[in-house]
């Protein structure tokens, strides 16, 4: 898979699609409009999340080794939606009143989490750049954008603990996860046991 300016071009809009579906259907929704909006920013996030993550194992197929080439737009377009996420319940659900949000993001549990995650993002996205990269090195670069593992843990944790009604979503989310987490941890002991072959 190449990244060429049309394949992009059109993975770019369809990164957009939820956005624009909520654009479309937003005078729509009469009945629960905060929640209905809130929940739909948070799952494009944890989404957006889980597909860049994914992207590491799923190279590994030689086949599908193009796919590196979207792993950091993934990460922003889930920084993106975490934003909006997060914007939404500022502007509209307490609008900015800071009494409020004092009380949310330090009793509230399910809110410190969502902030934990929407935080640990940040540096990722501010540092996506190939400038980022060259100044920072390689290594270090790698090691920062671990955190992006934190961060899915820490918003399905928030979407666990937000518990208003039964939704299996959190536990797919949750169940995904696990399974890149894990993959990653049998990667790591896998290059290990190969380095110390190679060197014995």
């Amino acid at each position: 898979m190449l990244k060429n300016r049309w394949t992009y071009r059109i993975f770019f809009v369809a990164c957009l699609l939820p956005l624009a579906y909520l654009a479309w259907k937003w005078g729509q929704i009469r009945i629960n409009r905060l929640e209905y909006v809130a929940r739909y920013t948070g799952d494009w996030t944890i989404r957006f999340l889980i597909a860049s993550l994914a992207i590491t194992p799923l190279r590994r197929i030689p086949a599908l080794n193009g796919l590196i080439l979207y792993r950091k737009s993934l990460g922003l377009f889930a920084f993106f939606y975490g934003l909006l996420h997060g914007l939404h319940y500022y502007q509209i659900d307490v609008q900015w009143d800071w009494a409020i949000m004092k009380e949310d993001l330090t009793i509230r549990r399910f809110f410190i989490a969502g902030m934990a995650s929407l935080v640990l993002m940040l540096p990722l996205a501010l540092t996506s750049t190939n400038w980022a990269i060259r100044k920072m090195g390689g290594k270090r670069w790698q090691a920062l954008h671990r955190l992006a593992y934190l961060a899915g843990v820490a918003g399905v944790t928030h979407y666990l603990w937000q518990g208003k009604s039964i939704n299996y979503d959190p536990l797919i989310y949750a169940g995904l996860l696990a399974v890149l987490l894990g993959a990653r941890v049998v990667f790591y002991f896998h290059k290990r046991a190969r380095t110390m072959m190679t060197a014995g």
